[in-house]
């Protein structure tokens, strides 16, 4: 008798054990799941970005519509949902009248850098309704009258919150986590044009 006990003891220590690698492993999973959508879409944006890149006025290189900088033309920012639905469903299903529908019409720079917000923004979200992007540029001159000059640098981001699980603290990124309450974690990219 004593010994159908300690084999059911050693028997449910086990099953824990296996447990335990089932939950550590759903959260690796998810983490992995999020950095590779968050990579294509991050290689995906920068492809666009160059693919409407125009010969600057003030300088030697390449620029973008000062549009692609504002925060608001990303993750719907200027957008309502009524339903409470995910992202995804709320905005990507069927296009939002405030967006310029640069596929069937011409648009200017200007609107192109609305609807091309609007298309990353389904991207990221069709990933993960947790992920979010941005565009940032590291202007190396102010005085002329783009938002990110000829030869500047700018950083493509897409960000998701994370948890600490078994008392395992992560080592944040302080690029990921700049202007956020929760943690965060991240894939940049880096692009010059």
């Amino acid at each position: 008798m004593v010994e159908i006990l300690v084999t059911l003891f050693i028997l449910s220590v086990g099953l824990l054990g296996v447990a335990s690698l089932q939950f550590v492993s759903a959260f690796s999973n998810a983490d992995a799941l999020h950095r590779s959508q968050a990579v294509q879409v991050v290689q995906q944006f920068s492809e666009r970005l160059r693919a409407v890149a125009a010969p600057s006025l003030n300088g030697t290189g390449l620029v973008v519509d000062n549009q692609y900088f504002i925060d608001d033309v990303y993750n719907f920012a200027t957008l309502t949902c009524d339903s409470g639905a995910l992202p995804h469903a709320c905005f990507c299903l069927a296009m939002p009248a405030s967006i310029p529908n640069c596929q069937q019409n011409q648009c200017t720079a200007t609107q192109f850098a609305l609807f091309d917000g609007y298309e990353v923004s389904c991207a990221v979200t069709s990933a993960a309704p947790n992920l979010s992007i941005s565009l940032t540029c590291d202007d190396n001159n102010l005085l002329d009258g783009d938002s990110c000059s000829a030869g500047s640098r700018q950083q493509i981001m897409v960000a998701w919150p994370v948890v600490n699980w078994q008392n395992q603290q992560r080592v944040l990124n302080t690029e990921c986590n700049a202007n956020k309450d929760t943690p965060h974690d991240c894939v940049t990219l880096d692009l010059t044009l």
